[in-house]
């Protein structure tokens, strides 16, 4: 009896299971009619976009370049450097150029422009990258001396090579603003994008920041597009170089003037702070204090700090 009962219930979940499969031929129906529709979003075309998860992959290849050693799992000595390099360096250069072919070709047919040779252009973009990574390298390890010499909490270069959230962010900027400044369409942004859901540190590629730069702890910190920051500079966790808030109708008409504010050499902000506005200049040298709010210049060698706030004690109540 039980056998028969079993074998009954077995009939009626296939028959049921039956029927709801049924239903999504209309369901994908649905959605390919959704493609036609101005109100969705898709990519839907002979030519593909540049894949995110291939440029993710070639920001974990871009630290075994930038940091050979560190982020593998086989030697790296005297002996096989070369060979190292060689092999790191021509997939990462198939890779980029191929990605950055993608996205000159879209931009292309988007906007509609006459024939620009993508393929040559990207490889072309690749190795003008490749040529400024030595450069580069020789940037972040000052990035590095600065949080060495910062943070009396770092142990060892190492330390904050494998572990700080600041440098992660630095170097994947570091890289995506030369990319910017090849004018290489929306790799750069994707790159930074991807350090900021990994870190909480959101800096724009298209920022100028100078040598030596620290971020200590770094969540919450925003650097926006046109921020100019010098050599030396430190920030704290919680850090807005931002923009005022534009309305909508001049949005378009605002995009290409400078709306985010210079930070000159030698200034150290402190957690919390909010410095807003293309005209506010932060002298060198000058400190700010914690949870700052500032839409005006500062001078150099400005001490800035919020009036400290009346604190109440009061006995608890058992």
């Amino acid at each position: 009896m039980d056998t028969e009962l079993k074998e009954n219930q077995c009939d009626i979940e296939r028959q049921t299971s039956r029927k709801f499969r049924s239903e999504i031929p209309g369901v994908v129906d649905e959605l390919v009619l959704s493609c036609n529709r101005d109100d969705c979003f898709d990519h839907v075309g002979l030519e593909p976009i540049s894949s995110r998860e291939a440029i993710i992959d070639l920001l974990h290849r871009a630290f075994r370049i930038l940091y050979p050693g560190y982020f593998i799992q086989k030697r790296v000595d005297e002996v096989n450097l070369g060979y190292y390099f060689g092999q790191e360096v021509t997939e990462f250069f198939e890779i980029l150029s191929e990605q950055i072919t993608l996205a000159v070709r879209h931009d292309c047919i988007r906007y509609e422009q006459p024939c620009s040779l993508c393929q040559e252009r990207g490889e072309e973009a690749a190795i003008d990258f490749g040529k400024q990574m030595h450069l580069i390298r020789s940037q972040l390890a000052r990035d590095i001396h600065a949080a060495r010499d910062g943070d009396p909490a770092a142990a060892s270069f190492d330390e904050i090579i494998f572990s700080y959230p600041g440098l992660y962010a630095i170097t994947v900027y570091r890289m995506a603003h030369q990319l910017f400044e090849q004018g290489v369409p929306l790799i750069p942004r994707i790159m930074t994008e991807y350090a900021h859901s990994r870190t909480g540190i959101d800096i724009h590629p298209g920022a100028r920041i100078g040598d030596s730069f620290f971020i200590d702890h770094g969540t919450g910190v925003v650097v926006g597009e046109t921020t100019i920051v010098g050599d030396r500079v430190r920030l704290y966790q919680g850090v807005t170089l931002g923009a005022m808030s534009i309305p909508r109708e001049k949005v378009k008409e605002l995009s290409d003037r400078k709306r985010h504010p210079t930070i000159e050499d030698d200034v150290v902000i402190y957690a919390g702070s909010t410095i807003l506005g293309g005209d506010t200049v932060i002298g060198a040298r000058s400190v700010i204090g914690g949870n700052v709010w500032l839409t005006e210049s500062v001078p150099p060698d400005t001490l800035v700090f919020a009036k400290e706030p009346e604190l109440v004690f009061k006995e608890r109540t058992r």
